[in-house]
């Protein structure tokens, strides 16, 4: 073992006394650092959960943009539809009679008790009722006895969807109005 002399063990303790020194300084900071780590770290923690949410949020906010947009491109198609129908309506309207051709035989038939009220079949109304006066069907029988090919011509004539007359079970509807279940009918109809 060399041989120190006493100012280097006098020095060696002041090194050795300074280290202790520091160390009990850092011990005592060392936990102040740890409690700003650990505060730091769930801080951290909320921040990730709130850009979770966030992005779910936009997400959802997305989704709900893209579906307006949706919307808005189906209401102008369907507005530029109803614009050509009236067109083609306020076209029809100017080269026909106001007064058709058969409305004489529809009042003729209503004020003899001739023809059935056939606007209480669901789907038919007053307007409807009118029309297929005018073609001259009259009573529920002439409903019920349609062929599909009559059916399918008449849903042209009055602009329904193909099948409407089916989907709204006019036949089965006016053989209950033919029968005089008028209450039934409401109550599976109306």
């Amino acid at each position: 073992m060399p041989a120190f002399t006493t100012n280097q063990w006098i020095i060696l303790a002041l090194v050795l006394i300074l280290g202790w020194l520091l160390g009990l300084m850092t011990m005592t900071g060392g936990r102040k650092w740890k409690k700003a780590f650990e505060s730091e770290r769930a801080a951290r923690v909320v921040a990730d959960g709130e850009i979770v949410r966030l992005t779910t949020e936009n997400e959802r906010l997305a989704a709900e943009r893209d579906q307006r947009i949706a919307v808005e491109k189906e209401r102008d198609s369907l507005l530029a539809r109803s614009a050509a129908a009236n067109e083609r309506i306020a076209e029809l309207e100017k080269h026909s009679p106001a007064i058709g051709s058969r409305t004489a035989g529809t009042i003729a038939a209503a004020a003899s008790g001739q023809r059935d009220d056939l606007a209480r079949i669901y789907g038919i109304g007053r307007g409807g009722e009118t029309r297929l006066n005018e073609l001259g069907l009259h009573r529920y029988a002439d409903v019920i006895e349609m062929s599909p090919n009559d059916e399918a011509s008449l849903e042209g004539w009055l602009g329904l969807s193909p099948g409407t007359i089916a989907d709204e079970r006019w036949r089965e509807q006016a053989d209950m109005l033919r029968r005089g279940e008028f209450d039934e009918h409401a109550r599976r109809f109306a």
